[in-house]
């Protein structure tokens, strides 16, 4: 048994100008039932929300006003929640709703709460539906949002394979809508900024991401060790033809090591507070020697942050070298840095550990 998670996108969905695609749908809930009665886990994260509502409400285009993307959103969101509850009943399977917001992922606690509910509604052999709380949300409503939330929920649930279903059939070198002689590249040993020039900015109609999102997308849930497909979703069976071992659209590989679902959390899931500097010994103990973030190596302390809160350390030239949770808030960490562990509890007072960042809470990003 293998554990699936399944991103649809908005133009895969809705019509062009708004309102939901019932055939689509419907096709969708068929591929999953059958994924599903093969051994298959599957989570859906559909976006289409917004679209939807947009037809109800009498929008001809998405609303750049954040207040009316919110309304499209609740309205939207009953009605794409009773498309796949009617579909999927069709195969007396259940469909269970999960709104989350970037807050969620934040938090250790309500991280792992999600993380329960998914796997509860799997044992029950519920199909969970996963979206962002757009009613209620303000920074997600942008560039890329459920490619990303896709890659953090393929990361929560350990899945074995993130699919994204888009309006194209994968990567190409150049926009095949522009260049007919472009050809689909079928599998991206490694995602490196060459990779990520190939992909242009948003370019949907109604959805919220491009290319480079998915990318992106891609990114974090290979460093997880997830497989990712990238493959069209206006053409019926694709998932079950890669499952197959067919070659459809673009396999991006996962990395050899798999990092841990906590240092998972940490890369990718909690947001930045600030930014530490280091200097060039501090870079080298952390980057090739495996060590802790001593207050010694620190040049200096940007942002305002707390004790647990995350931050990125960087190099001189600001190169994001390490992502980690700190000890020490950012007023302590200023007046410590540059000093010896020895001197810590009489500079401040108090001690709570030799080290700023801890190596067990600290993921390398380079």
């Amino acid at each position: 048994m293998s554990r699936l998670v399944i991103k649809i996108g908005s133009n895969v969905l809705t019509q062009r100008n708004g309102g939901l695609n019932a055939k689509r749908i419907s096709a969708i809930a068929k591929e999953v039932n059958e994924l599903a009665a093969g051994g298959h886990e599957v989570v859906l994260v559909s976006s289409g929300a917004i679209a939807a509502g947009m037809g109800k409400l009498g929008f001809e285009k998405k609303p750049t006003d954040i207040q009316l993307k919110q309304a499209c959103a609740a309205v939207g969101q009953s009605l794409l929640m009773r498309s796949y509850g009617r579909c999927f009943r069709r195969y007396n399977r259940k469909v269970g709703q999960i709104l989350l917001t970037r807050g969620v992922f934040s938090y250790r606690g309500t991280y792992l709460n999600a993380k329960n509910t998914i796997d509860t509604l799997l044992t029950f052999g519920v199909i969970p539906i996963v979206n962002e709380n757009d009613t209620i949300s303000t920074d997600e409503i942008k560039f890329g949002d459920n490619d990303r939330l896709a890659a953090l929920v393929a990361g929560l649930i350990d899945a074995d394979k993130l699919f994204i279903l888009s309006d194209v059939d994968g990567l190409y070198p150049d926009d095949p809508k522009k260049n007919p002689q472009a050809r689909l590249i079928t599998t991206v040993e490694e995602i490196t900024p060459e990779i990520e020039q190939m992909a242009g900015g948003a370019g949907s109609v109604v959805g919220t991401g491009g290319m480079y999102s998915k990318l992106l997308a891609a990114k974090r849930a290979t460093a997880h060790g997830i497989m990712v497909h990238i493959v069209s979703g206006r053409t019926y069976g694709l998932v079950s033809a890669v499952l197959d071992g067919k070659k459809r659209g673009t396999t991006f590989l996962p990395k050899e090591q798999r990092i841990s679902s906590r240092k998972g959390w940490i890369a990718y899931a909690i947001r930045s507070k600030g930014y530490i500097v280091l200097d060039d010994g501090a870079v080298s103990a952390l980057v090739t020697g495996g060590k802790s973030l001593l207050p010694s190596g620190i040049m200096r302390v940007d942002g305002s942050f707390k004790t647990g809160d995350a931050v990125f350390c960087v190099d001189a030239a600001g190169t994001q070298l390490a992502k980690g949770i700190v000890n020490y808030t950012s007023e302590d960490i200023e007046r410590i840095r540059g000093r010896q562990t020895s001197e810590i509890e009489s500079i401040l007072g108090f001690k709570y550990s030799d080290e700023v960042i801890h190596r067990d809470n600290m993921v390398i990003l380079q």
